[in-house]
């Protein structure tokens, strides 16, 4: 009988980058063109512009005169991005917990990135007829409570910056469709401390969230609670807005603890 061995497929350009950016973290040390090239035995004419590319995402960090690269800091950002999601979640989830147990209504927390906000936990209702809340959803700042809070807790240059470049896509009939309106919108939330989604989102679903904040108030991502639409009466809103709000107060003060003392 015939052996078939399997085989992994490389990707040349995939590989060289992981090579420069192990070889230079193992090192610890800027190295040059000339380094680089010999240490991984890779052509200089074909490590030039892999070295421009990483260069100009900041990837890597070019310094003239010694004419070196290391590290630069949008590979240390992504390394904190990683390890601060995995943080959060362990410090949200059992407020989370707490936050279904007291309202029986699906909660999530929705970290910040950049031009949407990406459900990083949830806890679903125990509730028949629930929404659930599936890790690693992404929403669009605009259309849904979680981005419109965060939003509205941006400091105001960078939401600024925001509402300059996006574009308004209508998810639902309730989707908002102007900047104008929008900016209405975040003014108050800014002012309630909360942002609603009412179908903006999807059709029949209630959202009500709040931001969560760094030491610094600068918002990390937010925190929610989600209803069916039928089921959403006064009572169930006041419930949800006391209990998001000591969910929201309790994931903020082990934000801060997990931060240590501030320098």
């Amino acid at each position: 009988m015939s052996r078939i061995k399997a085989r992994t497929v490389s990707v040349k350009s995939a590989d060289r980058v992981l090579d420069v950016l192990e070889l230079l973290t193992r090192r610890g040390k800027a190295m040059s063109h000339t380094e680089l090239s010999l240490a991984l035995g890779i052509p200089k004419s074909s490590l030039t512009q892999l070295l421009r590319n990483l260069t100009e995402r900041s990837y890597l960090a070019f310094s003239p005169g010694p004419n070196t690269y290391e590290p630069g800091p949008a590979f240390f950002a992504l390394l904190r991005q990683g390890q601060e999601g995995f943080n959060l979640a362990a410090l949200a989830r059992p407020v989370l917990e707490k936050l279904t147990a007291a309202t029986h209504e699906s909660s999530s927390f929705n970290v910040y990135r950049k031009d949407y906000v990406e459900r990083l936990c949830g806890v679903d209702s125990p509730q028949a007829l629930t929404y659930r809340m599936t890790t690693g959803t992404r929403f669009m700042l605009y259309s849904s409570s979680a981005g419109k809070a965060v939003l509205a807790a941006l400091p105001e240059n960078e939401r600024e910056r925001y509402l300059a470049r996006v574009r308004l896509e209508r998810r639902t009939e309730a989707t908002v469709a102007s900047v104008a309106e929008l900016r209405r919108q975040l003014a108050k939330i800014a002012k309630a401390g909360v942002a609603y989604s009412r179908g903006e989102y999807l059709p029949g679903i209630v959202a009500i969230a709040a931001a969560v904040r760094r030491p610094d108030g600068y918002p990390v991502g937010a925190l929610n609670v989600v209803a069916p639409s039928i089921r959403f009466d006064s009572a169930l809103e006041a419930l949800c807005l006391r209990e998001l709000k000591t969910a929201t107060s309790a994931l903020e003060r082990e934000v801060h603890a997990s931060s240590g003392p501030s320098k």
